[in-house]
């Protein structure tokens, strides 16, 4: 074969194989849109209104639980602040407290991970309503080499780790980690 004919072949080789794209699975995109449920390093405030020596902030454990007064370990992780708040508010009535009145809000989330090409990867703090391009903006931005149009994002849905290309529109959860690929010219 010619060296023209095979610089030609390896060049369609090499387009082929970088644009396969990795669909994420149907649960990725579903999970975007669902109520936020509680991971670990979560911080929650929780107030028992008329009840001053319980309500405080609390941090969610690696186990996926908090310690709260009078009824113990509380498992927090997977639940939403609606489903924790019922759970706290019928073990208080198990003789603790007379028709308690829970709410739990989230204070803190968990971080969001940013790798690849941003001017600085890290760790950075996640707020509602964010999306990739706004994490990536908190990053100091895409490097020159980068690819901007979509990144790798990987999230853990239902106990399983997932991974999927997204647009940078694409909205963000705590604990998502980011990964920007350098563009090819």
């Amino acid at each position: 074969m010619r060296p023209r004919s095979l610089a030609l072949i390896a060049g369609l080789t090499l387009l082929t194989s970088c644009s396969s794209y990795k669909k994420p699975a149907p649960a990725f995109h579903e999970e975007l849109v669902q109520p936020y449920t509680l991971a670990t390093s979560d911080e929650v405030r929780i107030i028992v209104f008329g009840q001053a020596n319980l309500s405080n902030t609390y941090k969610i454990d690696q186990a996926g639980n908090l310690a709260f007064p009078l009824i113990g370990q509380v498992s927090a992780t997977g639940q939403t602040p609606d489903e924790l708040a019922n759970i706290i508010r019928s073990r208080l009535q198990g003789g603790f407290v007379r028709d308690p009145d829970v709410s739990v809000e989230v204070a803190v989330y968990g971080p969001i991970f940013v790798m690849g090409e941003v001017n600085n990867a890290g760790q950075y703090a996640f707020l509602p309503g964010m999306t990739v391009q706004n994490i990536i903006a908190t990053a100091g931005g895409f490097t020159a080499r980068a690819r901007q149009e979509d990144v790798d994002l990987t999230r853990q849905i239902n106990g399983e780790i997932q991974s999927g290309r997204v647009l940078i529109t694409a909205p963000v959860r705590p604990g998502d980690t980011l990964y920007v690929h350098e563009r090819l010219f």
